[in-house]
Order: structure tokens, then sequence, then C-alpha cells
């Protein structure tokens, strides 16, 4: 927002409005004395509550004038910031903290430090409570309109997650071979209709196309950009327990982050337990090989997490862990709508209907490690969690069990066969 220096500045000279903070900055050493710290942590979560905003620091707004930074305090005003960002706000608030020069009343180049809020996907909390930008100050949120901003940026909102805009991404960030695969063979549509009929992008207040929650998860090569958990974190242990054994320090097998398009995730988080599991060979009628886990099985849960994690809870991410006698994937997020864990098996409920759409176009790869009927990496039958159970206790002897913890994640444990 207001990227040309010549339109911040004419934007300063016009003073402050609900898009526009000015602040002077004072340091004392290398501690920043103004503006204070809480007080700068409300007036940027209560852009980010909005519809976003920018805060210019080292200009008097009193006389909109550009009084400037000296440029030796700005690592200390930019750390200040960031420890602002990160500290204090809840959930910590994303923003771009740019240094710039402005003309200063002298003519002569000032330096500013310019902080560009994005609307967020979340409701932030400040240490002055909830707050929204009305006009030139901020206004503390009341209970009814709060309980309204959280159901707007939820997944329990008419607008499911997945479908919400994510601030900050453009049309162009959606990269044209992975939207391209799910257009039909007659369509006729422009980018941008299109976009919008896939649920991949939707106009924001201001009319403008923007990605969608789902668009940056399956169309951008990097959606840990905008989403920074929405990848897999994949772990193979060399023992049963996460803590070494013996004092070995060799206890991690293998480990990588698998990120990317979250199909790409579902396929690479297969190679990564094909790899790392022990297959056993028998040879009494000719050679049999007998996997720890069945793979089949191992695709539904991973495609299962994927597709139903709830991706609007800060912090959380998809943990993939393998140990020597049973593998256990931790899914952000509480069983959606009325479901429990003991009618998993019989009743079906996506929280991320659009996201699930996609990936139900999204072709099974060829050299997929794991074998199905299907020809897409979803079905939409209700049938991915009996495959997991049936298939598994067939091999192993031991059904599959689920555990939700605090009602805030969902964990599998597939155990493995004997080898």
């Amino acid at each position: 927002m207001f990227d040309d220096p010549k339109e911040l500045l004419a934007k300063i000279r016009l003073g402050e409005d609900s898009r526009l903070e000015l602040k002077t900055l004072r340091v004392a050493g290398k501690r920043v004395t103004a503006p204070h710290r809480d007080a700068l942590a409300d007036e940027l979560a209560a852009f980010a509550n909005g519809k976003g905003g920018v805060c210019v620091l080292g200009v008097d707004d009193a006389t909109r004038s550009v009084v400037g930074v000296p440029v030796e305090q700005l690592d200390a005003a930019e750390e200040f910031v960031r420890a602002v960002c990160n500290d204090s706000i809840e959930p910590p608030l994303t923003a771009d903290i740019e240094r710039l020069t402005l003309p200063a009343a002298d003519g002569s180049p000032a330096a500013v430090l310019k902080i560009d809020v994005p609307r967020s996907l979340f409701v932030h909390q400040s240490p002055g409570g909830y707050f929204r930008r009305l006009g030139s100050s901020r206004r503390r949120l009341t209970p009814e309109v709060l309980a309204r901003l959280f159901q707007e940026r939820s997944q329990t909102g008419l607008i499911r997650f997945d479908e919400q805009i994510v601030a900050g991404a453009a049309i162009a960030d959606l990269e044209p071979a992975l939207w391209r695969r799910f257009r039909g063979a007659r369509s006729r549509d422009r980018k941008e209709v299109l976009l919008g009929k896939l649920g991949l992008a939707r106009r924001d207040e201001d009319a403008v196309s923007r990605p969608t929650v789902a668009g940056i998860l399956i169309a951008s090569r990097t959606p840990r950009r905008w989403l920074p958990n929405a990848f897999i974190q994949a772990v193979a242990y060399r023992g049963a327990s996460v803590v070494p054994e013996g004092g070995r320090d060799l206890y991690q097998i293998d480990a990588k982050d698998i990120d990317g398009p979250v199909d790409e995730q579902i396929v690479e988080a297969c190679r990564f337990v094909f790899r790392n599991m022990k297959i056993a060979a028998t040879k009494s009628v000719g050679r049999r090989d007998r996997p720890q886990y069945d793979m089949t099985a191992v695709f539904e849960a991973i495609v299962n997490a994927v597709a139903h994690r709830d991706y609007s809870i800060h912090g959380s991410k998809i943990r993939l862990r393998m140990f020597q006698d049973r593998i256990e994937l931790y899914s952000p997020g509480a069983l959606p709508n009325t479901l429990d864990i003991g009618s998993l098996p019989y009743r079906q409920a996506a929280r991320n209907e659009t996201l699930a759409s996609l990936l139900a176009r999204c072709p099974v790869p060829e050299d997929a490690p794991f074998m199905t009927d299907r020809v897409t990496l979803m079905d939409r039958r209700g049938e991915g969690v009996r495959i997991i159970l049936e298939n598994s206790a067939r091999l192993s002897a031991k059904v599959p069990e689920y555990r939700l913890l605090d009602e805030s994640e969902l964990v599998l444990t597939i155990f493995a066969a004997q080898t």
C-alpha cells in the first residue's frame, strides 16, 4: 500500500485516516522510548482487524512533517517493530517493514520506517484488547462486532476459511500451470472469471480479484509465504520414542519439511513413509514382500489430514512422525460439525469444501508409492477412514487409533506390522 514514495508523501500531507497512521520515533541509546510498545501494537492490530493500513515512523502527526529517524537508529527501530509484531500481538502479526527516504521540511532526505499491515486472515488481540481502525483512530470492538469478526474470519462463518481472501497476495502469485489444470476442456472463461468459479480467487472490498486460501494452497509454489504453517513436518525416528535411546546422537533417520502445492505434499509425504519403512521378505513360495504399513491406508490418512485440517489455527502444522513400531499423524483442528471419534468411519464432513473439491480433480501420479483404485487424490465418498482402519488392521493385526488432543488436534496412530 502506498508503494510509490511520491504517493506516500502526498498521503502524509493529507493526514491520518483509516489507512494511515503517523508517529514520531525516539531512541535512547539502543532502546526505543516512543512510540510506546503497547500503543503501537494496538494500532497495528487495529489495521489487521480492518482492511489493513500503513504506519510511518518518523513523521510528526500534528504538523504532518517528515522529521525522520537517524540512520544509525534504524536497526534498533526495525527490531522494535518486529518485537511488537511477534511478542505483543496474538496471534503474531505479519507486516512488511521497509526503510525509505522522504524529503524533510527543508528538502533534505530523511529516513523513515514504513510498516505495511495487510488485512489479516485472523483476528488479532493487542495489549489493549481487540481494536479496529475507524477513520484516524482505533476503536475497541464491542462483543457483538467481535463475535461477527471471528465468524467472518474463521471456518465457522458463511464463508469458509479456505474461501477467505489472502491479504497481500495477488492473482499473479498463482502459478498458471497449477490453476490451468482445473480448466475444463470446453471452458472459454477469462482468467479471473475461471479462478472465481473454481474458488481459487474472490473479489475483495475494493472489487480487486485476489487469491483465496484454497487458491494459495493448491495453485502456488510457495504457500508458506502467506500461510507459514501450510506444510507437513515429517520425521523418522530410529527407535520407539523421540528421546534418543542409549545416548545415541543419530536418533533421527530422516527429516523433511514437505511444502509446495498441497497435492504435491500428499504424494511427497507418502514417498517419505515408503522410503523409511521396513519391508520384510519371505521365500517359502517365491519371494513375498511384507511392508510395515499398508501404503493405501497411509495415502488415505495423509489426504484426510491435508484436506480436513484447520488452516486457520496459527502456529500449527501437520506433523508426520515415524517410529520403530508406529506412525503418528497430527492434524490441526477439532473434528468439524458434529463428528466425533466414534462416527469417523461412518460419516463425512468437509471443513475445507473448496480445497476438497480441487483435490478431487488432482490426478494420482503414475509413479505414486501407493496403490489405489481411483484416479484422483480424493473421491469424496467418505470411505477413507474405513480403508485406513481395515487395511492397517489386516496387515498388523492392530486397529489404528484416533485421539483428539485438547479439542484442537486430531492424532492418528497406525501400528507397524512385525517384519
